[in-house]
């Protein structure tokens, strides 16, 4: 039985699919990826997130929130059990040749990009809309005022804020108030500094959705964290990435997770972080 946990006023999966590598620059293809996300919602997977910005630099934009849309129109499961999470605020550029990505959260575009991602996702209310990242060069209420005029005008039932701080979590409920169910942050035994967020967000009811909770593009230099997961998993016979994610999800009832994939194999294989109940002695050793 797949793990569901409650993402606001939705009963999903508490093991989603990150979209992203499917769109990214080295993904497989459109068929591999239509695959994968197949393969994830036949295995029981409802909780699908994407972004405006997954798109290969130089590449069309919002390939991503496409990709997904004809994932699900191909798709002849229960449409109405699966979540659709995206997010504005981001984008891709060339920067003499590598693929970077920019910032801007100005109102106008934010307002503009999220009816672009609703037009991409089948014409609907987006169930999960994020603020993607902050844009320094904005002030961050105002970033905020859009998303919740997007959510009073029925673009997006839902709000959520990614990459946020403390501060701007309280700033984002001072504006969304319970309309506001999620923050994303980045969360993994590589990268810990948003613990203080993790924490936080169960305090004031909202839900904390891992991403790259593998660890994403890792440096060598960081193989060694991963160390102790795979001494779990070695002992339990269970891929280490099952005992990451399972950790992760073990840091709270609150607590979502959304790995990549860019196959069928590995989405199947994380979905089962879900049934995987660490001992006391397993977590002990994964502090």
């Amino acid at each position: 039985m797949i793990l569901h946990r409650h993402l606001g006023p939705y009963d999903t999966t508490a093991v989603g699919l990150g979209e992203m590598p499917l769109t990214l620059e080295n993904n497989l293809g459109e068929a591999t990826g239509i695959d994968t996300i197949h393969a994830a919602l036949d295995a029981g997977c409802r909780h699908i997130d994407t972004a405006w910005a997954y798109y290969q630099s130089g590449g069309a934009e919002q390939a991503g929130e496409r990709l997904v849309r004809k994932a699900l129109d191909t798709w002849d499961g229960p449409h109405d059990e699966v979540t659709v999470a995206t997010k504005v605020g981001h984008f891709r550029n060339f920067t003499d040749g590598v693929p970077t990505w920019d910032v801007d959260g100005r109102p106008e575009r934010l307002i503009h990009d999220a009816k672009q991602s609703a037009q991409a996702l089948g014409g609907h209310a987006i169930d999960l809309l994020y603020f993607h990242r902050p844009d320094p060069n904005v002030p961050y209420n105002e970033s905020i005022e859009a998303i919740k005029q997007l959510v009073d005008e029925g673009v997006a039932r839902y709000a959520g804020i990614s990459n946020a701080s403390v501060e701007q979590i309280d700033i984002a409920l001072g504006i969304l108030g319970d309309r506001l169910i999620a923050v994303q942050n980045q969360f993994s035994p590589i990268y810990r500094q948003s613990a203080d967020t993790l924490a936080y967000t169960a305090k004031r009811g909202l839900s904390f959705v891992c991403w790259s909770p593998l660890g994403g593009y890792r440096k060598k230099k960081d193989a060694h964290k991963f160390d102790p997961f795979r001494a779990v998993a070695q002992r339990r016979g269970v891929s280490y990435q099952q005992v990451v994610l399972a950790w992760e999800l073990a840091q709270g009832d609150h607590v979502f997770v959304i790995p990549g994939a860019h196959r069928p194999a590995t989405i199947l294989d994380s979905l089962h972080a879900g049934e995987l109940e660490l001992s006391a002695e397993d977590l002990a050793g994964l502090r």
